[in-house]
């Protein structure tokens, strides 16, 4: 067993002692339900190359079931079932209707061109389709690592071939391109749900006590590991909406580290443009990226892969306050140093379920066929102009252009995703502060969540006769 799947079912494990259900059904929620291995071949450059790849389902308890497929080099099969047991947990935690899955096809998306990925694309995704592993109401994907909107395109094109009568057919995958049945909001929407999290975790007095953190964000620190989709997104937004200064972003190949602020769009447009951060004009480059987790700073946020933090470092960590953006990045052992230093880990099956409230919000809306906020956005703009005309006619006074169009602009679909993620994000962490906050025995923030989590997934399972 991977030490990824041997430390996702430790926590499991650990959250299982304080909860009173079967060990048989405790069994079940541990064990990933199907694994399917598909190897296939695709003729390019003049010659067959072979591929392997997987889809694996972990909880049923919910259908369909929800995941990311990624293309990485380095996936493999107990790195995918581990992944597919985290999307179970996440859909749960902040009650989105799906069981648990995850794809990984193991490939080197740069080693080849864009024609080329898409010929492998479609080959693997007609291998999924034939075995309903690609699927509406089964089985749903979206981008994870290597892989982003374009590729969930061609996955949903090839579904519509080969399943032409499926009148839902654009809800066999998330992620999609906004002008093919997507959804605005969703490539920036797990970020986004990170900002929502470490802004909720500021607002509760008896957490910021613990680790000894003032309600102020102006004055913290954070440092970024990784400025994929992710980490771009989240040291945006905690940034520029939250006013938390940026002083450290770690990518694979060095970072920059600058206690006075740095600029992500500018940081993030300097790296896509040189493939580094080395000679980044603002700020001082670091050439071993391991060594900017260990800078000082109030928030670190781990964004990229697992196993980042381990205990050959945990030790060295000065932040205070650890907030799991990517999938898996605190091993176990890690995870009990940090605990031992008071350091307050927001686990990933929280923190990283932006993406998956989203896609549900992208699923929702493929199903009903309509944009969210159609039918009742001129209503609420005449309600509102109305509401302003009888203002004005009973103080006799004109209101502000800046607040009248305020009001009359009505909602467009990217306010309402916002304001449903930000509203799955608050509900998913509430719960889990006041399981931690009440049952005196749970050690740590993760062990309320795993427990809350677990906890909805064996209702379900009873609720069935399980």
């Amino acid at each position: 067993m991977s030490d990824f799947l041997n430390d996702t079912t430790k926590f499991v494990n650990k959250a299982l002692k304080f909860l009173d259900i079967s060990s048989g059904l405790a069994n079940k929620i541990i064990t990933c339900n199907s694994t399917y291995t598909v190897r296939f071949g695709v003729r390019l450059r003049g010659e067959i190359h072979t591929f392997e790849g997987w889809r694996s389902v972990h909880s049923e308890h919910m259908e369909p079931t929800k995941g990311g497929i990624r293309f990485d080099l380095a996936t493999n099969v107990e790195e995918v079932e581990a992944l597919a047991a985290l999307m179970s947990y996440k859909n749960a935690i902040i009650n989105v209707p799906f069981g648990g899955s995850k794809g990984g096809l193991k490939i080197n998306p740069v080693a080849w061109d864009k024609k080329e990925i898409e010929k492998i694309t479609r080959r693997f995704a007609q291998e999924l389709i034939k075995r309903d592993l690609i699927s509406p109401s089964q089985n749903v994907p979206a981008p994870d690592i290597g892989t982003s909107s374009t590729e969930m395109a061609w996955i949903a094109d090839e579904y519509r071939k080969i399943k032409p009568t499926d009148i839902n057919s654009s809800a066999c995958v998330t992620g999609k391109p906004a002008n093919k049945n997507g959804l605005e909001g969703r490539e920036e929407a797990t970020g986004r749900g990170v900002q929502y999290i470490v802004r909720e975790f500021f607002r509760n007095e008896e957490l910021l006590k613990l680790i000894k953190f003032t309600p102020l964000m102006e004055d913290k620190t954070f440092i970024v590991q990784g400025l994929g989709n992710v980490g771009y997104h989240a040291a945006k937004f905690i940034s520029e909406d939250n006013q938390i200064k940026l002083i450290g972003i770690a990518e694979h190949n060095g970072g920059i580290h600058n206690i006075q602020g740095i600029n992500v769009d500018h940081a993030k447009n300097y790296f896509i443009k040189h493939g580094s951060f080395k000679n980044y004009p603002k700020a001082l480059f670091v050439k071993d990226p391991s060594l900017l987790l260990k800078k000082q700073c109030d928030i670190l946020i781990p964004a990229a892969r697992e196993n980042v933090i381990t205990e050959k470092n945990a030790n060295d960590l000065k932040a205070k306050l650890i907030v799991e953006a990517a999938n898996g990045p605190i091993s176990y052992k890690a995870h009990s140093i940090l605990n031992k230093n008071k350091v307050f880990v927001i686990p990933d099956i929280l923190a990283n379920s932006g993406g998956v409230a989203v896609s549900y919000f992208e699923w929702v809306k493929n199903i009903r066929r309509i944009r969210f906020g159609r039918l009742e956005k001129r209503k609420n703009i005449i309600q509102m102009n109305s509401l302003i005309e009888a203002i004005e006619s009973m103080t006799g006074t004109t209101m502000p252009a800046k607040y009248k169009n305020n009001f009359l602009e009505g909602t467009n679909e990217i306010d309402l995703i916002r304001s449903g993620l930000d509203d799955m994000m608050i509900d998913g962490f509430q719960e889990v502060k006041k399981e931690f906050l009440e049952n005196e025995k749970i050690p740590d923030f993760r062990t309320a969540a795993y427990k809350v989590a677990i906890e909805k997934i064996a209702m379900s399972y009873d609720s069935i006769g399980l």
